[in-house]
């Protein structure tokens, strides 16, 4: 394992303040998922303005915090998170993964930070990273299904909201309020740090700092494959050295950092803060690349991604009666960002983004049982792509939509509807482009409470998305995927039919819920294989067709044994997804398998102990041009030790894919040569105060 010196400062850094810290409060709280009391407590607050508890919201949702955060954590955004139902991800190496809900991602999910877009080129492909990492997050709220009337039509799909503290919005506990983690892993020789501080200043001011840091080196995949992307050492002089090398993925090493620092100013009447951030992620792309250059040669090497992104946020929120309404939330966030594709060392493309969104939202008073908000929101992207492989002309993207949500409870039913209309322009003065869309979305949806804990509901939502800019103006070689992508400057919106039903259960032994959905897509648009060549590679075209989306989620907690000395909890959850390209009665590309999970729990005063197993079922439903991938499982274990009683201290073990299976994910555009990472032992010390 290499030293750095940057990490052998910022390891002294963490451990110093965790040291110097004021008393240690508590051990902390358990996860927000980790027992059906809290299940029942639990506010959702991405999935509605008003704030709902998880088991009152009609579509699929899910969270993550405390240690089941902790024991997410991973290199990548969709790693940490596809064992949630319903997610998946893109696995473009360890450097690049976004998420994947429902079978849908790119342009139709939207990764927020603190309720703001990340601002980022993390959906133009799938080998861009987003903007953001996990390692000081607080929490992450997960809506599956259509949230386009909160956050835009590019939330069709889904929305993940990484809830990261870095604008305090409450004193924290003593006057100091804190973490440090340090951690390591096996596969990839990771080695990774973290901390974050919140404190009371003199007066109404409380301030914030966070900063990470995370190395790591190529990672090991089971077994030796005769592909471009692993490399074989044979000239080592010593035989154990040679075999240690065997799997290893080349160019699949990263360094990723980052820091922020916040300020609060705290009253009677709410809170207003700003916080500014830095980013930065270096990291290779495992895929071979190739393509024939101008004058016909081939040109090859292997590509890295350097990004760097700074970002200003600004938060708000006054709870003062204006009107109608009770409670006025503002929220604004500025990035600029930049990641340049390093060929052979050499930059051969920049991407750069410079934007910002902003959003307010306006409570009503309750008026009888009639809740709801109002909103207004904004966004501007200027988008450039410069260089030999510039696949995308300059452009500009402007959005501003207004909303409304409303609940009328009359118990035990509730009637829920909102509606947002939304304008979206696109320009292009390179290629003299200029077009505008306006879309509309709807939902409506009633629910009862069944008694016991018993809650169903049924939801019907008419969703509209506009075409990106990628996906109208997109024309030439990308060498990251490997492929020649070409836009359609002629494609119009989209719109989707929707359903979903659901069923939940809070509180008693079983906790858990059942979702079934299906959304018909008129002009569904989305990037296909043509067969077709140009410049040597595959050609992969933006089109539009006719589709269907279909499927369940299916999750159940329950308690088998509880006493002084022992908790045992059970738990399980199965989910599928069908797509179908409609017009052509083919399957859609890189659609996830069927999966289905299940974990036993014990928990003792001062340790706790998980083992799961992950099952992935073999994807033979595949496009044109795909290929299949095999079943696999996976069986994961960890250990939570909380040596001290009175402080809040973690040794945390974690042991994942215990086999060393075989996975390859049908989602992946490198799945045909690229495995998932193999048997990973991860070991991490993390200290609050």
């Amino acid at each position: 394992m290499r030293t750095d010196k940057a990490l052998v400062w910022l390891v002294a850094a963490v451990m110093g303040s965790a040291v110097a810290a004021a008393p240690a409060m508590a051990q902390q709280e358990p996860a927000a998922d980790s027992s059906a009391h809290d299940r029942v407590e639990e506010i959702i607050v991405t999935a509605s303005p008003i704030g709902a508890k998880r088991f009152d919201i009609l579509q699929g949702t899910s969270s993550l915090s405390g240690e089941a955060l902790d024991r997410a954590l991973s290199t990548t955004l969709g790693e940490a998170l596809d064992k949630l139902p319903g997610l998946s991800q893109t696995a473009f190496g360890s450097g690049a993964s976004r998420p994947i809900i429902r079978g849908q991602g790119g342009d139709r999910i939207r990764i927020l930070s603190g309720g703001i877009g990340s601002i980022d080129a993390s959906s133009t492909s799938p080998d861009h990273a987003p903007a953001l990492d996990l390692a000081t997050a607080k929490r992450v709220e997960v809506v599956r299904g259509p949230a386009t009337l909160l956050y835009g039509n590019n939330a069709v799909g889904g929305v993940i909201n990484v809830l990261d503290g870095r604008i305090p919005i409450a004193e924290p506990k003593d006057g100091v309020d804190g973490f440090a983690r340090i951690g390591v892993g096996s596969n990839a020789d990771e080695r990774s740090l973290a901390s974050g501080i919140d404190a009371r200043l003199n007066g109404p001011f409380v301030l914030h700092l966070d900063g990470f840091y995370r190395q790591a080196d190529d990672y090991k995949v089971p077994g030796f494959l005769e592909s471009k992307v692993l490399r074989e050492e044979e000239d080592h002089e010593h035989e154990g050295e040679e075999e240690e090398a065997k799997g290893r993925v080349d160019n699949s090493d990263l360094t990723q950092k980052g820091a922020t620092a916040g300020l609060s100013y705290l009253g009677d009447w709410g809170f207003l803060g700003v916080s500014a951030s830095r980013f930065d992620s270096n990291y290779g792309v495992p895929a071979g690349h190739s393509h024939e250059g101008e004058e016909g040669g081939e040109e090859e090497g292997p590509v890295r991604i350097d990004l760097g992104q700074t970002r200003l946020d600004l938060m708000g929120e006054v709870n003062q009666p204006y009107g109608i309404f009770e409670t006025t939330r503002v929220r604004f966030g500025w990035a600029d960002y930049e990641h340049k594709e390093l060929e052979g060392g050499e930059t051969g493309t920049r991407f750069l983004n410079k934007g910002w969104e902003g959003r307010i939202e306006m409570v009503q008073r309750a008026m009888g049982d009639l809740s709801g908000a109002v909103g207004v929101q904004a966004s501007s992207r200027n988008f450039k792509a410069i260089g030999d492989e510039a696949f995308l002309p300059p452009s500009d993207t402007d959005q501003m939509g207004v909303f409304t949500l409303q609940r009328l409870d009359l118990s035990p039913f509730a009637l829920e509807g909102g509606v947002r209309v939304e304008r979206q322009n696109v320009t292009a003065g390179s290629v003299d482009f200029d077009r505008d869309f306006t879309t509309v979305s709807l939902s409506a949806g009633a629910s009862r409470q069944l008694g016991d804990g018993w809650m169903t509901g049924v939801t019907l939502s008419r969703t509209q998305r506009a075409p990106n800019a990628e996906e109208l103006l997109s024309d030439g070689a990308h060498l990251a995927t490997s492929t020649y992508e070409r836009g359609d400057a002629t494609l119009g919106k989209e719109t989707g039919l929707g359903v979903e039903a659901t069923l939940k259960k809070s509180g008693g032994p079983v906790t858990g819920s059942v979702n079934l959905f299906l959304t018909d897509y008129d002009k569904y648009i989305y990037e296909r294989l043509t067969g077709a060549e140009q410049d040597g590679l595959p050609l992969a075209q933006f089109s539009a067709t006719d589709a269907r989306f279909w499927g369940f989620e299916v999750e159940a907690e329950t308690t088998v044994l509880r006493n002084d000395q022992v908790t045992v909890t059970l738990d399980g959850g199965v989910d599928y997804v069908r797509a179908t390209d409609r017009d052509n009665d083919t399957p859609l590309p890189r659609i996830p398998a069927l999966s289905a999970r299940a974990g036993v729990g014990f928990e003792l005063a001062t340790v706790a102990a998980r083992f799961e197993g992950v099952w992935t079922d073999k994807q033979k439903r595949i496009a044109d041009y795909e290929l299949p991938t095999d079943d696999a499982m996976v069986f994961n274990a960890s250990l939570d030790w909380h040596p001290i009683a009175d402080r809040d201290v973690t040794l945390l073990l974690e042991l994942r894919n215990l086999t060393n299976e075989e996975v390859r994910l049908a989602t992946s555009f490198l799945k045909d040569v690229l495995p998932q990472p193999g048997r990973d032992f991860r070991l991490s010390l993390r200290s609050g105060f």
